[in-house]
């Protein structure tokens, strides 16, 4: 098989396109020659750290140009790189790096105090890199103004794992999403000339490079050489600013990033804009309408998963038609032409009729190689025929264009990021004082949904929600914690004691035309 790899891109690039403008960050700009010769340092460092092919890299970091030097120098070693969330908890951290083995961690100067912190749990790391004023560490520039400028010449194949990316499992524990070069950039050429991305484009990437949305977004810009406008982080009036001081074109975004856009006082110059991609939670249709009115610039919306390396389904500008289809603007639009959706009945997988709700089913070339270390997960999240399992409920009108209506999976979208109950419900029943808990997705007009967790007390005790809540924020990342808590005398179960979370959830979502808000 042939095709593009990462790291035969940032070669040809460091050649053919020394000159032109790779990354701009904070002011500053690397061009590929330079993004080029750093890389191979990073080759060279990690070689020196007895990384071998297949290996893992970590890195804990916000946005930031090393990110991506990782990234690539790893792929020119045919290592793997695992950007980890850094908005975990401790705990969570610490599983992810010694689940994958990571043998390097490159740690962000806003987060060394967590590393040492779980140190103890990190057994297989060999090496600790700061960055910036992260002086706990060895420093790594330092490390990588020591090495050699010299590319290792390792030929990856398209089929070689290249990024690792952890998702939460309905069983409480993340899984490593092992993705391939073949999955991330075997169809990203079709996907810059649907979305308008050319060696002159100037793509923003503010959201998180732990996501799939932020890498795949880098990677957009990457792949036909162009410019990418790197920002640490959302923060929608420095948004706002650096597409209109840096002439961005393309930019992915969710949607209460979009949201806060809108509401963000002083109007920004958005004539540059090509094109919003959006996605990674619903948006509603007033939000969408203010929108186009405003940045009056192409929208795509994305149906996409980690597990299928990104984009599924997109609903291409000429369907973004709210006087003549508006039924459409809730649409997630029609499989990409390489990916084979079906809406299956999820306890069969036999495909169900044009508007009947079943389980979205998708076989792709893009589709992950599996998880990482969990062979008994990959097999059961898909199907005989090598269709995966999404988890999420939708059904296909009668032209083909797919919505999405629940989620089949138990899974919580807030604010973009994906929460699964189990994690939180095993948290707090680690809680002396609770005897049975249930956490559901409840409606947020800002996030979309939030956690909201049901307790049943201890007999004798009684549930203080603003100390549980603590308790949670002692063992979960912030946005996993329930926003409220509510006291119940018993849980609804059927008689083999699986929860009826549709009766629980049934009165705060009455009336919604979609269980996702």
């Amino acid at each position: 098989m042939t095709g593009p790899t990462l790291a035969g891109v940032i070669r040809r690039h460091a050649k053919d396109r020394a000159d032109h403008p790779a990354v701009w960050y904070d002011g500053g700009t690397l061009s590929y020659a330079r993004l080029g010769e750093r890389t191979d340092r990073v080759a060279a460092g990690l070689a020196e750290a007895r990384v071998r092919p297949g290996d893992r890299v970590a890195v804990l970091s916000r946005n930031h140009p090393s990110v991506l030097e990782v990234l690539l120098g790893a792929a020119k070693l045919g290592a793997v790189t695992l950007p980890v969330n850094w908005r975990l908890a401790g705990p969570e951290i610490a599983y992810i790096v010694d689940h994958a083995e990571a043998r390097v961690l490159v740690v962000g100067p806003e987060f060394t105090d967590t590393i040492a912190d779980i140190a103890p749990g990190l057994p297989r790391v060999r090496t600790v890199l700061g960055l910036g004023t992260a002086g706990r560490y060895p420093s790594y520039e330092d490390w990588l103004a020591g090495q050699p400028a010299t590319d290792p010449g390792h030929q990856p194949h398209p089929d070689d794992v290249v990024v690792q990316m952890y998702t939460s499992g309905t069983t409480g524990r993340p899984k490593g999403v092992q993705l391939t070069n073949a999955g991330l950039l075997g169809r990203m050429g079709e996907l810059c000339r649907f979305w308008h991305y050319d060696a002159d484009s100037v793509n923003l990437v503010a959201m998180p490079l732990f996501h799939i949305g932020g890498t795949g977004a880098a990677l957009l810009s990457l792949l036909p050489g162009a410019t990418t406008v790197l920002l640490p982080e959302v923060d929608p009036v420095r948004i706002a600013r650096t597409i209109t001081e840096q002439r961005v074109t393309n930019v992915f975004l969710v949607p209460t990033v979009i949201q806060s856009l809108l509401d963000t006082p002083g109007a920004g110059d958005w004539s540059s804009l090509r094109v919003i991609l959006y996605g990674a939670s619903p948006i509603s249709d007033t939000v969408l309408r203010r929108a186009m009115d405003r940045f009056g610039c192409d929208f795509v919306h994305l149906y996409g998963i980690t597990e299928c390396g990104g984009s599924v389904s997109q609903l291409e500008p000429r369907y973004h038609d709210p006087e003549n289809r508006p039924d459409l603007l809730r649409s997630c639009g029609r499989p990409l032409p390489w990916n084979e959706v079906l809406v299956a009945d999820p306890d069969t997988s036999e495909p169900v009729a044009a508007g009947r709700v079943g389980e979205i089913l998708v076989r792709s070339p893009q589709n992950m190689l599996g998880y990482w270390r969990q062979d008994a997960a990959t097999a059961e999240a898909f199907t005989a025929d090598g269709y995966f399992r999404t988890g999420d409920a939708g059904y296909f009108d009668r032209d083909g264009f797919l919505y999405l209506h629940d989620r089949i999976k138990d899974m919580i979208v807030s604010g973009a990021e994906n929460v699964y109950p189990a994690e939180i419900e095993n948290v707090i029943a680690g809680h002396p004082d609770v005897a049975d808990v249930a956490v559901i997705g409840v409606p947020h007009e800002r996030w979309g949904e939030t956690p909201k967790a049901l307790v049943v007390p201890r007999p004798g005790a009684a549930i203080d929600p603003a100390e549980l809540l603590e308790f949670c924020r002692r063992h979960l990342a912030g946005f996993k914690c329930p926003t409220s808590v509510d006291t119940v005398k018993t849980l609804p179960r059927n008689p083999s004691g699986k929860l009826l979370k549709h009766e629980l959830r049934e009165p705060y979502w009455a009336g919604k035309a979609r269980r996702v808000n």
